[in-house]
């Protein structure tokens, strides 16, 4: 059997004609090309021995883990802790990148290195890693040995690969490698949590990745 790996797939593109910035919102789900892209997410690890899958509570993280249920016979796991964060711009119908144009949001703006827009970058990957730790670590306690699949969102993906990688947590969110379905792939070794692995089994669909925090 292969090596136990963690998987952290980001959900599919989302039904959002007016580009909206999300995050936590209800109402947001995939677009039938989302929907296409999480069974390619599925598919690409389809020889891979899946046996726990969990998923953020929010709607396109739950449809996105649906085909990794079937594919696999398991059940979906709602894990709070992999959620999109906190976000002032919640809501809009601009960029973030563009938010100087606004003087409102001016004092919103006044440290990006926390960033005092939203739930604070160290924050964020302390409560993704422990979501991974924890569930690598009630896996070992069974006599299952397999991989664990976790459905999240772009800027916990992200944020959690700086935050293991040792890299500043500060970035540009428009240079993220994190696209639309992609899987991010970590095992642990002497105690901690290494990438090893990045896919993007969706990138010839032809989708708009707008309205990630």
């Amino acid at each position: 059997m292969p090596a136990r790996r963690l998987h952290l797939v980001r959900h599919g593109e989302v039904h959002n004609p007016e580009r909206i910035l999300y995050g936590r919102l209800p109402g947001y789900r995939l677009s039938e090309r989302g929907e296409r892209m999480a069974e390619l997410a599925a598919e690409h690890l389809a020889s891979r021995p899946v046996v726990r899958l969990a998923a953020s509570p929010l709607e396109r993280a739950q449809q996105s883990a649906q085909p990794w249920a079937d594919r696999f016979g398991l059940e979906i796991r709602t894990e709070h802790r992999i959620i999109e964060p906190t976000n002032e711009f919640e809501g809009k119908a601009f960029e973030a990148s563009g938010a100087l144009r606004h003087p409102s949001a001016w004092p919103l703006l006044r440290n990006p290195l926390r960033p005092s827009w939203g739930e604070p970058y160290t924050a964020l990957a302390q409560r993704v890693i422990a979501a991974m730790e924890d569930a690598w670590d009630e896996l070992d306690e069974s006599d299952d040995d397999g991989d664990i699949v976790m459905v999240s969102h772009q800027s916990p993906i992200w944020i959690s690969h700086l935050a293991l990688a040792g890299k500043p947590l500060w970035h540009d969110p428009r240079k993220r490698r994190c696209q639309l379905s992609s899987i991010t792939s970590y095992v642990r070794r002497d105690g901690r949590m290494v990438e090893v692995d990045y896919a993007e089994p969706a990138a010839g669909v032809d989708a708009v990745d707008a309205g990630a925090v």
